[in-house]
């Protein structure tokens, strides 16, 4: 069996610090539908610890852990619930197992220990998001969607997600850098051959490599964290002061590079979150029932 699915494993380019990502402001849903605001969930002192545990519990209900079982081995991933019908965003390679004629299954549970049945309605495998639906679910509690613009260097972030399937695990730190280039293989191939981690294209088995392993990559100007991320954040949120999600918790250095097995990396401070707004630019069409190629 496979060690619970790891975040996409490292960099290929580190560059400069500078801006942000433009883009438009999405927040919580009623429906299977995006709506707009700017609504914070928590408000207070940004360096507060009490905020931590405000952050934390006003949005753990909306945060999931998503297994993907495919044959003997398991992957364990984290999801953002966008809508209360139970639309729910994650990074691509935490369902990449259950895409296509990969012939994987989707569990996805609850804050409150619920269990669903999860089946995929989008993907973009270029930008490792996806969106996928639970199945037979009502009333759920929906995470609000920041602007990830607004983030500067140095900013408190809260963390939330399923290291190596311990649900529901807070982490927190500051934003290091932004625009950090990131790219990584995400094919379902690669992490079922590599106990659930991409392969970075600059540290393969053999040393540095430009190349990647496959054809199905992701890229994107990531904000930089040393909110400690492990195997199993992957797909969940990184939260601004005020409880919004400003990125998805999506790759993190290694200094072991390409792993065997989940346990072999762990966090060293330099995790990356694809910025939101990133995201807003093609999360209508995911939830609409597209796949971006490409």
């Amino acid at each position: 069996m496979r060690k619970p699915l790891a975040l996409v494993a490292a960099v290929a380019v580190l560059s400069a610090l500078a801006g942000g990502v433009a883009g438009g402001l999405i927040s919580e849903k009623t429906s299977d539908q995006a709506s707009y605001s700017t609504n914070a969930v928590v408000t207070g002192d940004k360096s507060s610890t009490s905020d931590t545990a405000a952050i934390a519990k006003a949005v753990s209900p909306a945060v999931v852990q998503i297994e993907v079982t495919n044959g003997n081995s398991q992957d364990i991933g984290t999801g953002i619930v966008l809508t209360s019908g139970g639309q729910i965003l994650t990074n691509y390679h935490v369902i990449a197992d259950a895409t296509g004629n990969s012939g994987g299954t989707i569990k996805i549970t609850f804050s409150d220990g619920r269990t669903a049945t999860g089946t995929i309605v989008g993907t973009d495998a270029s930008l490792d998001v996806a969106v996928i639906k639970a199945d037979g679910v009502s009333g759920l509690k929906t995470a609000s969607l920041g602007d990830s613009s607004q983030v500067a260097v140095g900013d408190q972030v809260v963390a939330i997600g399923n290291p190596d399937g311990l649900t529901g695990t807070v982490t927190s730190g500051i934003v290091s850098a932004l625009n950090r280039p990131v790219k990584v293989d995400v094919s379902p191939t690669t992490t079922q051959s590599n106990g659930g981690f991409g392969l970075p294209f600059w540290q393969g088995d053999n040393g540095r490599s430009d190349q990647p392993s496959s054809g199905q990559t992701a890229s994107y100007n990531a904000i930089q964290t040393d909110a400690s991320l492990n195997p199993g954040n992957s797909g969940g949120p990184l939260l601004n002061s005020a409880g919004q999600v400003v990125g998805i918790n999506a790759s993190m250095y290694s200094s072991s590079g390409s792993s065997s097995s989940g346990s072999q990396a762990g966090s060293v401070g330099l995790g990356f979150a694809i910025p939101i707004n990133a995201v807003k630019s093609v999360l209508p069409q995911l939830q609409s029932g597209q796949s971006i190629t490409g």
